[in-house]
Parts: C-alpha cells; structure tokens; sequence
C-alpha cells in the first residue's frame, strides 16, 4: 500500500500498523471533497468529533459537519508528521501535522493542527473513530 501520510512514530514503542493504516486511508478521505459519507464512515455510529469548537455526535451530526467543512473549500491537503500513541498497544493517540487549504474564491492558506483520537475495533474488526478531536485555529489569520 501507498502511504498516503509519513509521520514520525516514537521509537520504542509498538504502534498498531492497521492503526497508522487507519489514518492514513481517513486523511486520505478527508481530502477528497466528495467523499463525504466514507468521511463520516470511518466513525462508530455513536462517536463524538470535535472540530475545533464545533462537537457532533453520530452519524447525521458528523456528516453535516463534514458537508459544512467543504462549503467554501475547493482543495484540502493533510501532511500528518507525527503519531503519538499513548503507549504500546494503545488505541488512543495524538496527532500533529498541517494542512493546506484553497478556497472556492482561489486563496491559498496552511494552518497547523494536532488531534486527539480514539480507535476501536466496530463488529466486523475494522478500526474506527469512537472519539475525535481537532485542535485547530479557524480565525482568519492576520493581516
């Protein structure tokens, strides 16, 4: 498989390679602009995702914030370059990384991020999100 992310994972720690799978298929994902009911699959059916100050839960809820986060966007690229688990074997982690936006209206713009997130396994074995959050600064920048 094509790594769609290359981040830095700590050394001396196990990190479950379906999980670094895992986001790099969901980052992926997030990126393509018509995606948006993959996007809101990679959740459990009653997951919480808190982007920046907005918090959704469940299915409906994520993928109209999804639609939303893609109203005034043409293009989106995520650059994930680290993943921090909180311990070998652990489902949960904290991410770092940017990403690029362009607008609908052609400005560019880049905004660093970090993420806590957490994995569990659904019915049929797949990871999904069971909890995730965003930490990113959404004003404008200035001038």
């Amino acid at each position: 498989m094509v790594s769609y992310i290359s981040p830095v994972l700590p050394a001396g720690v196990n990190v479950d390679p379906r999980a670094v799978a895992f986001f790099d298929t969901f980052y992926k994902t997030s990126d393509t602009p018509t995606a948006h009911e993959q996007y809101a699959k990679s959740f459990l059916p009653d997951a919480t995702l808190i982007m920046a100050s907005k918090k959704v839960a469940g299915f409906d809820q994520i993928l109209a914030l999804r639609q939303g986060m893609w109203a005034a966007v043409a293009a989106r690229s995520h650059a994930v370059t680290k993943i921090f688990p909180f311990g070998s074997g652990s489902n949960e982690f904290m991410l770092y990384g940017t990403v690029k936006y362009t607008s609908k209206a052609g400005q560019d713009s880049s905004k660093e991020w970090a993420a806590h997130a957490e994995l569990v396994e659904d019915a049929s074995g797949e990871l999904k999100f069971k909890f995730y959050q965003v930490y990113i600064d959404m004003a404008a920048p200035a001038s």
